[in-house]
């Protein structure tokens, strides 16, 4: 598969899409559903545990359901949505045509016209500090405040490249993962600093993701895995997949499942790692792999991820996934229809053979707009959620 067609997989309009196959094997116990939708596990307990232990396990999960999926028809731009963040009362998404915010029961669109460097919009952060909204766009980098956009370009400024994938707000700094480089941009002092192939330990220069926790910065990068940035010491660390194999995780739980790494996420002490074959975890001192074939993970090729407290939100080219590391609910939607389900599992994650593999499908009525997603940002109440068609807002069930 050639690298440039991966690596513009996340851009609709100037691609080709890629079909991905895989063989996979597996046994899942299914557990006929009751009706409603507020029921969330049944089934009878695995080896080892007990009715109360699964259904107190399941339970910490958030499901959710009564979706609605906005679309031009309500007032976006486009169908297809790359981006989306919640400010508050205010929903921000990003779209093939243009930058819209959801306020209020209404949609309103910014594009070129009012200033916005690239109608493309890939990636959305609000800062905590000043409330700026911070914009990756497929021709350059913007800031929203106050009302208006202040653009930044690699021909103006020292954003790395104006191919902008994703964009992030710690503090004071922004980063940037770019087509050519990761980017810091401190609004205090006003300069930039490049990591690239030349300064960091990457493969070469093209990123895709970046998240920042516990006084680091973790780069995804194309073929050189995770890159760890230490703030205090400005030292860099590496993390790729040891076995060196590119088709398939020779060894499980040795490092980060592969090297081509889409997507960062930290919370909780947990940092989750996204890639075109599978989810990793890494707790500061162990790593677990994760794949659809030894979890509930819709697909492998996963787009992007986001962290909340323990539950991290996955989306990939066939569904999208939650997951607290055990638990599982994955959100689908079916062909020619509206509707679609959420499957929730408990796989147990350990080595004995008889570990827990109990499964529950919930009726959505509807479901996701489409089983393409490629953004995810959650709250108390809400998840919202860029897809293919449209982006769509489920609401917690209690």
């Amino acid at each position: 598969m050639r690298k440039t067609t991966q690596r513009n997989y996340l851009i609709w309009a100037t691609v080709c899409v890629i079909i991905l196959s895989a063989c996979s094997l597996g046994f899942i116990l299914i557990v006929k559903p009751a009706p409603g939708l507020n029921s969330v596990y049944t089934g009878l307990p695995s080896k080892g545990s007990t009715k109360t232990d699964i259904k107190t396990n399941a339970e910490q999960m958030p499901v959710y359901g009564h979706w609605r999926t906005f679309t031009t028809k309500d007032g976006l731009p486009s169908d297809h949505a790359y981006a989306v963040r919640i400010d508050g009362k205010r929903v921000w998404v990003g779209t093939h045509d243009g930058l819209s915010v959801y306020e209020d029961g209404k949609w309103k669109t910014y594009t070129t016209k009012d200033g916005l460097p690239h109608n493309g919009v890939l990636a959305i952060d609000v800062s905590k500090e000043t409330g700026d909204v911070w914009i990756g766009t497929l021709g350059g980098l913007s800031r929203f405040s106050g009302g208006k956009f202040e653009n930044f370009t690699q021909f103006d400024s020292g954003l790395p490249n104006d191919l902008v994938y994703c964009v992030i707000c710690d503090g004071k700094d922004v980063w940037t993962a770019t087509g050519g480089g990761a980017g810091h941009y401190d609004t205090y002092t006003k300069e930039w600093e490049i990591f690239t192939e030349k300064n960091a330990p990457m493969h070469e220069p093209w990123t895709y993701g970046v998240s920042a926790g516990d006084g680091k910065v973790f780069i995804a990068a194309w073929g050189g895995g995770v890159i760890e940035y230490t703030l205090k010491t400005k030292q860099f660390k590496d993390y790729t997949d040891p076995d060196g194999e590119m088709e398939i995780d020779l060894l499980p739980d040795d490092g980060v499942v592969h090297d081509i790494t889409t997507a960062t996420s930290w919370s909780d002490g947990i940092l989750w790692v996204s890639t075109y074959f599978g989810l990793s975890s890494y707790d500061g001192t162990h790593w677990k792999g994760y794949f659809d074939t030894n979890s509930g993970l819709a697909s492998n090729f996963i787009n992007f991820i986001r962290a909340k407290g323990q539950v991290v939100f996955i989306c990939s080219d066939n569904g999208l996934s939650s997951t607290d590391g055990k638990n599982w609910v994955t959100y689908k939607k079916f062909d020619n229809s509206s509707n679609g389900k959420a499957i929730i599992k408990n796989y147990g994650r350990n080595d004995d053979s008889t570990m827990n593999k109990i499964t529950r499908e919930m009726p959505l009525s509807p479901s996701i707009g489409h089983n393409f997603t490629i953004g995810v940002d959650a709250d108390k109440d809400f998840l919202w959620v860029a897809t293919e068609n449209g982006v769509s807002r489920g609401e917690l069930l209690k």
